[in-house]
């Protein structure tokens, strides 16, 4: 391990695999000296309970002057688990690039379909990646490897790994993607094996501890704020019209509080991380009926895993180990529905989900521009002999995370922040009585 500062707040060490002693094949950039740490100032939703804002020392990404493996000799597999999201395919053409182009690596190779490729009773076969077949994939949606949920056990990874003479593992995923990943970087420290375990956080719904924006996200937000024109297009066209979008996030409301505050149209946006009232004096349907009686329509933006707490639940699980979300969508409906009725307000309720559309489509520019510095860090990492960690921008800066750090908790929107301020002055819903009590933080009485 390098030696570093010593700063308070989180462990931000990255692993090696030991000494890096051969000469960087690379000859024309600025080389990140081996020892250096930035600090960079970190807010205390991104840390643990007790932890204070605080100068965090990072270890930026970037080439470094002397790599660990023989770049000739080695070769890299690339694997992509759990849902889409828009920008994958950007991430796997910027890998194979850099690691063609510019370290010569002997070969990389593509996984199918998630963790089961590595299990060989799938029969998943394993694709070589060049330049030639990744040229024009960035043009598309998706991921050209497939994708998969579920479990497989680090071990039987491990043993397809070594069998197949891999000494980079790139993990492209979100938060249950890279607690496998970490599970297999730990098989791989306890087996004393050299193979270097490389994170890339992948989640639409930007909820991975300390990473400031994930990738997808930015063509997320863009993509959704066409469904919610739509929306209000459709609540415009009615009398007492209301328009309903509901948006990617099943802890975290991230999307729809950034499509919010990117089309103003919006006048409710529901939230995982706040548990709003239907009835009562502050509740969203007296609300609603002030709002319509004012201005005759309603555009209402909803997170998927807002209101659960209104819901009944199953205790399913997906095969990602989820809770099965109940359907805030049909509550919203049949009780907007129900409330007006009784009161004999005429009205039109117009639902649209556009989730699919907007996780499958290809990234927009500033997504790709992200995709393509994320692989491009990814292999420099991992030819300097990292391990166990991610590479991501945090607070503007690309840097060096630990799987330990980015896997301790799920990144939520904090409700007492200026961003969530802005969100809510944006729609104007705190203001509109009576769906706010005096003393709340966001009371303007």
């Amino acid at each position: 391990m390098p030696s570093r500062a010593k700063a308070k707040g989180p462990d931000t060490r990255i692993a090696t695999l030991g000494p890096a002693r051969i000469e960087s094949p690379l000859t024309y950039c600025h080389f990140v000296p081996d020892d250096m740490m930035i600090p960079i100032r970190v807010s205390p939703e991104d840390l643990d309970e007790g932890e204070t804002e605080n100068d965090i020392l990072f270890e930026p990404a970037g080439p470094r002057a002397n790599i660990y493996f023989d770049s000739s000799k080695v070769k890299a597999a690339i694997v992509t688990c759990g849902g889409l999201c828009p920008g994958i395919n950007d991430v796997i053409r910027a890998i194979v690039m850099e690691a063609h182009h510019n370290y010569n690596m002997a070969a990389t190779l593509g996984i199918r379909f998630g963790l089961q490729g590595f299990i060989p009773k799938y029969g998943h076969e394993i694709m070589e990646l060049t330049p030639q077949s990744v040229s024009n994939i960035h043009e598309f949606g998706g991921t050209m490897l497939g994708s998969s949920r579920g479990p497989q056990q680090p071990e039987d990874i491990v043993d397809a790994l070594e069998r197949s003479n891999i000494g980079v593992l790139f993990v492209i995923g979100g938060d249950g993607t890279l607690k496998a990943a970490r599970k297999i970087h730990e098989e791989v420290a306890k087996r004393g094996a050299r193979i270097s375990v490389i994170g890339v956080p992948k989640t639409i719904d930007n909820d991975i501890n300390l990473v400031t924006q994930s990738f997808g996200f930015d063509t997320a937000v863009e993509k959704a704020t066409e469904a919610i024109r739509c929306a209000h297009t459709e609540a415009l066209g009615a009398m007492n019209g209301i328009g309903i979008v509901k948006l990617m996030g099943r802890e975290s409301g991230f999307i729809a509080a950034q499509a919010t505050l990117a089309l103003k149209e919006v006048n409710y946006v529901l939230v995982p991380e706040d548990n709003f009232q239907l009835h009562g004096v502050h509740g969203l349907l007296p609300s609603l009926e002030e709002r319509l009686k004012a201005r005759k329509h309603a555009v209402i933006v909803v997170a998927e895993g807002a209101g659960q707490h209104l819901l009944e639940q199953s205790g399913h699980t997906d095969a990602s180990g989820n809770l099965v979300l109940g359907d805030i969508s049909s509550l919203l409906t049949s009780e907007i529905t129900g409330y007006l009725k009784e009161r004999g307000m005429q009205h039109t309720i117009k639902y649209i989900d556009p989730s699919y559309i907007i996780r499958s489509v290809p990234a927009n520019s500033n997504d790709r521009v992200y995709c393509g510095f994320l692989g491009q860090f990814a292999v420099h990492a991992a030819m300097a002999g990292k391990t166990g960690m991610v590479v991501s921008k945090v607070y503007g800066r690309y840097v060096h995370l630990p799987l330990e750090l980015v896997t301790r908790k799920r990144k939520k929107l904090d409700m007492t922040s200026d961003y969530w301020r802005a969100v809510l002055e944006s729609t104007g819903q705190y203001a509109i009585s009576p769906m706010v009590s005096k003393g709340s933080p966001f009371c303007t009485i």
